[in-house]
């Protein structure tokens, strides 16, 4: 598995980025080390990567949809999307992550973002919001959780085939 930590580190700073494959338990790693509100996910269908040529900027990660109900088989949601602040790219990786999850066969593919965000990566890859969706917490008197993410309400967004 590849040190994402030494790379970040030890390469410049570079403009032009370029996707690369990365694996899924790589791309959880740089999650895991960058993303400023959330955990890796589990797991995943596949992922994808924006390097500088030396050193991976950002990571996108690939799943059946987290709501079961939009688990039909044909829709894909991007669980994570996790970048060291590159210009353009988030929106390298929703493209990519559309480009690949279409060659799979997959009709749709959704992402969710804070009510907070702007979804500016998302409207520059040719994403198309839906609407509010979700939010709130998990807790409940008869099942209790801790609260480790936002709670806020989310925004849904959405490719279509």
């Amino acid at each position: 598995m590849t040190d994402f930590g030494a790379q970040v580190r030890a390469a410049p700073h570079r403009s032009r980025l370029i996707l690369q494959p990365v694996s899924i338990g790589e791309a959880q790693s740089f999650v895991t080390q960058h993303h400023r509100h959330h955990d890796a996910p589990t797991g995943g269908l596949f992922a994808v990567a924006v390097s500088d040529g030396e050193a991976v900027r950002g990571v996108a990660v690939i799943g059946r949809p987290v709501a079961r109900m939009l688990q039909d088989g044909w829709t894909a949601e991007v669980t994570r999307v996790c970048t060291l602040g590159d210009k353009n790219a988030p929106s390298m990786l929703y493209g990519a992550a559309w480009r690949a999850a279409r060659a799979l066969g997959y009709r749709r593919l959704i992402t969710y973002t804070l009510g907070s965000e702007p979804g500016t990566s998302l409207v520059a890859s040719g994403w198309k919001l839906v609407g509010a969706a979700g939010g709130g917490s998990w807790h409940r008197a008869n099942r209790p959780r801790v609260d480790t993410a936002p709670t806020e309400q989310k925004q849904l967004w959405e490719q279509l085939a």
